[in-house]
């Protein structure tokens, strides 16, 4: 069992940045991909990035250039650096986690993104 805990949400402007964090505990040492996703209000959940436990990274076109993934594997940690926000980008953000064939998630954290 893998258990996971977002945090950093919050209300900002548009054009300003969050750090979002997603802390994993529980048998983390089987984990091979992390990953954001997002889910705006009357719309179906959507990727945001991944990163697999080598390092490798990838992200919806959405916010390509504007948001960083990274993991801290020794704090068992990933992290979403979001820098010029938008609007559109006003969602729950959800973080999950891959262990073998199984997938766990967050509860989410809010990000509103409005002046």
């Amino acid at each position: 069992q893998v258990q996971l805990v977002e945090s950093g949400g919050g209300l900002v402007q548009p054009g300003g940045s969050l750090k979002l964090s997603c802390a994993a505990s529980g048998s983390t040492f089987g984990i091979y991909l992390m990953g954001w996703y997002r889910q705006a209000p009357g719309k179906e959940r959507e990727f945001v990035a991944f990163i697999t436990n080598l390092g490798s990274t990838n992200y919806a076109d959405t916010v390509e250039g504007r948001f960083t993934i990274s993991r801290d594997n020794a704090k068992n940690t990933m992290y979403l650096q979001m820098n010029s926000l938008k609007p559109e980008d006003t969602a729950i953000y959800y973080c999950n986690a891959h262990v073998g064939s199984s997938l766990y998630w967050g509860q989410g954290t809010q990000v509103t993104v409005s002046s």
